[in-house]
């Protein structure tokens, strides 16, 4: 490809309920829904929506097709991460439009205030704030420092 403009990776989230799970990522993220493809039975085809910049796509599972959310197939080794300004007021946003506390929020030898929030969905959401604006050089020796006595 000659024009990497056109290049552009979002994560496709299948879920059970998608009108539920845009309406929780706008309360919780502060997601803009673009737009979304609507069956008459009210089933969600195909919905996307950004949180920052970030382009997301989302539906509702069809099993026919072997989209299958993750409670259905028992979790997700994906992990979403968002960096935000002030950590601790996304993780009370998240918390309180229905997500779970799964990492409390600390300080990360890597330079960042971190928690992780479990949606209702079952997908699990870093929220990171950075603190200490580190390089990669200087994450690289706080990493080996956690091996130090290993």
């Amino acid at each position: 490809m000659s024009d990497d403009s056109k290049n552009i990776v979002a994560a496709y989230l299948t879920v059970k309920d998608a009108d539920k799970a845009l309406a929780f990522y706008k309360a919780a993220f502060g997601a803009e829904e673009i737009f979304r493809l609507v069956e008459p039975s009210g089933k969600v085809g195909h919905a996307e929506f950004r949180i920052g910049n970030t382009l997301m796509q989302i539906a509702d599972e069809y099993p026919d097709f072997g989209a299958l959310s993750p409670v259905s197939v028992g979790g997700c080794s994906v992990k979403f991460t968002i960096e935000v300004a002030d950590a601790a007021a996304a993780m009370e946003r998240a918390v309180a439009a229905g997500a779970q506390v799964s990492r409390k929020l600390e300080k990360q030898f890597y330079g960042y205030l971190a928690g992780m929030v479990a949606d209702p969905f079952g997908y699990h959401w870093f929220l990171q704030q950075d603190v200490d604006h580190l390089s990669a050089e200087e994450m690289q020796a706080r990493w080996s420092d956690v091996f130090k006595d290993a």
